[in-house]
């Protein structure tokens, strides 16, 4: 597929993203904030235990990052009120039954999304040689808990 008509599709979308920390995440929030700045909205599911954490991991471990320079220069002063409309931390994890959300907010999310993009991975991989199943079993359990739910 072009990148113009990826770009074209993703015109007010809205999208999820899992593992938006990881270096893939990371990549493509800045990317589709770059090239299609008429994203509906980005939900970056993040790992954390309130969605106060969720938000200060997205700042710090993502939007804060060097990679957003070019999209810091380009909105300068606009670039916190891009971040604040386009861009929100969701705390959950893939490795939980509903992605760890309750159901009422799992309901909204998934009437609100149209794209989901899993970039979720372990990065604990201790024991893998003893016990090799268990990666691969977090890396292929991952996506059913995560398209589950939206079969709405």
């Amino acid at each position: 597929m072009e990148l113009e008509k990826i770009v074209q599709f993703l015109e007010n979308k809205t999208i999820l993203v899992t593992g938006a920390t990881g270096f893939l995440g990371k990549m493509l929030v800045e990317k589709v904030l770059r090239v299609q700045p008429n994203v509906k909205k980005l939900y970056l599911l993040i790992r954390a235990s309130d969605s106060h954490s969720a938000s200060r991991r997205m700042y710090t471990e993502v939007i804060g990052k060097e990679l957003f320079r070019v999209l810091r220069e380009k909105w300068d002063t606009n670039f916190e009120s891009l971040i604040a409309e386009k861009v929100a931390a969701i705390s959950g994890d893939v490795s939980c039954e509903n992605l760890g959300l309750d159901v009422n907010d799992m309901e909204k999310l998934w009437k609100d999304i149209d794209v989901i993009v899993n970039s979720a991975a372990t990065t604990s991989f201790d024991g893998s040689a003893d016990h090799p199943h268990e990666i691969l079993s977090s890396l292929s359990l991952g996506n059913p808990r995560t398209i589950q739910p939206s079969r709405f």
